[in-house]
């Protein structure tokens, strides 16, 4: 299920209900069901991108990262596809009773049907990834999904789903939790750069090569921070400025990524901005619930 990568999933749903607390009516069900949905999602994603990489043979002896369970023969190909449909399932009814509390009791017919089809191409985008025919990840279109899904429909669809309103500034949160979670993906195709190639999955890095890939993501995290202070100055809310702790964290990750020789080198960076992205979206919920 790949532990490391679930708290950068719960990022963007504490960052979009950080905003909707003072507006919500049903905080404390609305954020639960969100969060089980998001932890299902993710770990659906990882599935598949196990059961993908294994059939489409980029999960091989020439892969630097982590050992996958279906290369590795722990988990067979059969159970693993047991698995995607377990959690795709979970995944659905999660979701479905999440937009049933906020929209259907409340008389938001349209909105729950708007977010069901939401929630459809979540759960058909997390499989297709990696898995099927023609995986849009081959495509070098997964920087794409992960800013639009962890980012524009994770935070301000939490929003949403909170308020039943829109609010601009929400934006510039999913603009800083989607370029830090794009960043993440950018770090792994870094990284796998070499045997992602010979395999034949064009990712974004394989397309632009090393040195553009590293000012792509130089590119990530300024806006994602740009987003991120330009919101802390419009919130008036001093406590949330506590976040900019992590700024040096990013500062030094992004050295440490310019002067890398080896791509094995990128693979501990991963956990950190992981880590610290769902540090960004804690200290926002909490200092919003104080």
């Amino acid at each position: 299920m790949r532990l490391r990568t679930l708290p950068l999933a719960l990022s963007s749903i504490l960052a979009g209900s950080s905003v909707a607390y003072d507006q919500s009516t049903q905080f404390v069900s609305i954020t639960l069901w969100a969060i089980c949905t998001t932890l299902f999602l993710q770990i659906l994603s990882n599935l598949a991108n196990d059961y993908g990489d294994s059939h489409h043979g980029t999960d091989n002896e020439f892969r630097i990262g982590p050992v996958r369970s279906v290369q590795s023969g722990a988990i067979s190909s059969k159970s693993m596809l047991r698995g995607i449909i377990i959690c795709a399932i979970l995944s659905f009814i999660s979701g479905f009773a999440l937009i049933y509390t906020s929209f259907w009791g409340a008389g938001y017919y349209t909105q729950f049907f708007v977010f069901l089809g939401f929630g459809l191409l979540a759960i058909t985008a997390a499989i297709r990834y990696t898995a099927g025919k023609n995986p849009y990840g081959y495509r070098g279109l997964g920087d794409l999904y992960v800013l639009a899904f962890f980012g524009i429909l994770g935070v301000c669809g939490t929003f949403y789903v909170h308020t039943k309103m829109w609010e601009w500034s929400v934006v510039l949160l999913a603009l800083t939790i989607g370029t830090f979670a794009a960043a993440v993906l950018n770090l792994n195709n870094m990284r796998d750069r070499e045997n992602d190639r010979s395999s034949g999955k064009n990712t974004l890095v394989v397309r632009l090569g090393i040195q553009k890939a590293m000012n792509y993501h130089l590119m990530l995290f300024a806006v994602g921070w740009g987003a991120l202070i330009v919101y802390l100055i419009l919130s008036h809310a001093m406590l949330t400025w506590i976040v900019l702790i992590f700024l040096p964290f990013h500062i030094i990750h992004l050295t440490k990524v310019f002067k890398h020789e080896e791509p094995k080198l990128l693979d501990p960076e991963l956990k950190k901005i992981a880590l610290s992205t769902f540090g960004v979206g804690l200290i926002l919920f909490f200092s919003a619930c104080l």
